[in-house]
This record gives structure tokens, sequence and C-alpha cells, in this order.
């Protein structure tokens, strides 16, 4: 089963996140900009889990 790669930033909602953009991610794939990410102490705002770097995918994979 594949992530769902999300392209928006959750919080700020106006950065774009290309697949092989760095973005921060939880276990329910809940999708943050770094600045964002950074911004919420790592923790995500919605499940309370842990934010941690999502993998880069190859662009068109």
């Amino acid at each position: 089963m594949a992530l769902e790669m999300r392209d928006r930033c959750e919080r700020c909602t106006t950065a774009a996140l290309p697949y092989d953009a760095p973005a921060l991610i939880c276990s329910y794939e809940c999708t943050f900009c770094v600045p964002c990410g950074e911004a919420l102490g790592a923790v995500c705002p919605n499940c309370g889990g842990e934010l941690v770097t999502r993998p880069r995918r190859a662009v068109g994979a």
C-alpha cells in the first residue's frame, strides 16, 4: 500500500508540495511543509502523532 502523497500543506494550504519536495507526514498521512511542521514542534495537530520526514517519490512515478 502506497502513501497518499498530498500536494499541499494542511496548515498553511499555500505551500505546494510536489512528490519530490521535502515535507513532514504523520502515520495518518497528514502532510505539512517543513516550516509549518517545525512550528508545530513536529507534532500533528490532527492526531497528536509524530511528524517525520516524508519519503520522496520520483516525479511521474
